[in-house]
């Protein structure tokens, strides 16, 4: 469902007079159906951006990113930003550590715009199903959660990423912040989408969390520019 191949990118520092930062080099990695394939190494070896440049959300300096959908492949680091958007909307799903959402949107409404496929009663019963599965307080629902706390924000944003059948799932961090509850609710939701075929490339850097769901770990140190050996 992901295929990466020469995968490239150096950040550009204009406010430092132009300086060039190097993130990674010649990465290279793929994702089947149905498999939690985590991307490893310590903070600041470049796997959100690895992420981020699948999603779309940083352009490639180099090299491909392909990712299947409706049965053929797009190669998202030459795609349009229209054709970007049309693979966030029905094919690539991404939650990151962060929630960004338009002022004065209820909870239960955020996630409710995420689902294209159901009814509106269908997508209700869907958003109610996750906003209880994660211990998100009824009381709070209805409310905008731009004054909710860092977890229970965290938590609609689990939800939103999750409320869409999408056959590619992207997952940056998404059981930091969260008690052991609701980590392990979360790690129920990942196992579910797992099941349903979704190919899913991760990071968690969480031991406990990345030993239950791994299928494979790919080391980013790697993939740096001044990299030493990896270790698996």
């Amino acid at each position: 469902m992901i295929k990466v191949d020469g995968l490239a990118k150096t950040f550009v520092l204009h406010l430092m007079g132009g300086a060039e930062l190097p993130v990674v080099k010649d990465v290279g990695l793929t994702v089947n159906a149905g498999e939690c394939v985590v991307l490893g190494g310590p903070s600041g070896v470049g796997k959100s951006s690895i992420l981020k440049m699948i999603y779309g959300n940083y352009r490639a300096d180099a090299g491909q990113i392909r990712v299947r959908a409706d049965g053929r492949w797009v190669d998202v680091a030459k795609a349009s930003p229209r054709q970007i958007l049309r693979l966030r909307h029905a094919s690539v799903g991404y939650v990151s550590q962060f929630l960004r959402v338009i002022p004065r949107i209820s909870a239960i409404d955020i996630i409710k715009t995420e689902i294209k496929d159901m009814t509106d009663a269908e997508a209700e019963t869907r958003a109610r199903k996750l906003l209880t599965h994660l211990s998100v307080p009824e009381r709070l629902w209805s409310l905008p959660p731009a004054t909710f706390s860092g977890g229970e924000q965290q938590r609609i944003n689990i939800a939103r990423g999750f409320a869409a059948h999408r056959p590619i799932l992207l997952l940056d961090e998404p059981t930091a912040s969260l008690d052991r509850n609701n980590r392990d609710a979360v790690i129920d939701l990942i196992y579910e989408k797992k099941t349903d075929g979704v190919a899913i490339l991760a990071i968690f850097h969480d031991e406990q969390v990345r030993e239950r769901l791994a299928d494979r770990v790919v080391d980013v140190r790697s993939f740096t520019v001044q990299a030493g050996p990896a270790v698996q």
